[in-house]
């Protein structure tokens, strides 16, 4: 079945989480298209409530909070698993919510590397949806002891469309995009990329096998958001991740 999703224009799209979808523009002439759009606005509405609630439990904790967003295999979780070792050998105190639509592959990967870990499964009482929103992470929340806490890490679930919408409470939003997935992603999905202050380039250490244009990507980025930062990375090997640490614990150390 499809789904609809609001832009920032306030016109709403449907599509099926396959790629196919259509613009169905302004549906406040139809009746049947009013009443679902009204309910869709109530949904985001009480989204975006509960995502200050989520904004104010951290600012009362003392910590901030990172919204990691991307496609599925972009490397979200190995970075991950390096940026915890980072910070545990630095002093910050960090926990995790792990967004997964089913097992806990990811949130065992990131254990004994010395945060607070929060699985949050979608297809455990939420209908196996395909982003994380305020209510799920408030959920995932009474599970960690935030006044422990100097920053907390929101792992989405891999997708492109659907966790640029909801707003999680968090304080900065991140996307990791992979080489492998092509220059052309800023451009097919611009809501995402809008969404976003930084785009952590990941994978270059594959630059030498692939016909990829790194020049041409970050020009794509720029025409949809010119105030995003990007930083070329490789999970894998560490290479570029100073300055995404930097990035990630400047609010922190400037307290």
């Amino acid at each position: 079945m499809g789904r609809f999703h609001r832009h920032d224009d306030g016109t709403w799209h449907d599509h099926d989480h396959d790629g196919g979808g259509r613009d169905l523009g302004d549906l406040s002439a139809y009746a049947t298209g009013t009443e679902r759009v009204s309910v869709l606005e109530r949904i985001f509405d009480e989204n975006d409530r509960a995502a200050v609630v989520n904004r104010e439990a951290f600012d009362a904790a003392g910590v901030q909070a990172v919204n990691l967003m991307s496609s599925p295999g972009a490397g979200k979780t190995t970075l991950l698993a390096r940026t915890l070792r980072t910070l545990r050998d630095s002093g910050v105190r960090a926990g995790v919510v792990e967004g997964d639509i089913e097992t806990s592959i990811d949130a065992d990967r990131l254990a004994g590397l010395g945060a607070q870990i929060s699985l949050l499964n979608t297809g455990d009482g939420f209908g196996g949806e395909c982003h994380l929103d305020a209510p799920m992470v408030a959920r995932a929340l009474t599970r960690l002891d935030l006044d422990a806490l100097d920053l907390v890490l929101v792992e989405n679930v891999g997708n492109l469309v659907c966790p640029a919408e909801f707003d999680v409470g968090a304080h900065r939003r991140v996307m990791v995009s992979s080489i492998t997935e092509g220059e052309d992603k800023p451009l097919k999905y611009p809501v995402m990329f809008r969404s976003i202050e930084l785009v952590l380039i990941n994978k270059i250490d594959l630059l030498p096998y692939l016909d990829f244009d790194l020049d041409l990507f970050r020009g794509n980025v720029a025409q949809v958001n010119p105030a995003a930062r990007m930083l070329d990375i490789s999970a894998r090997t560490g290479e570029g991740l100073a300055g995404w640490y930097r990035w990630l614990t400047e609010p922190i150390t400037a307290r």
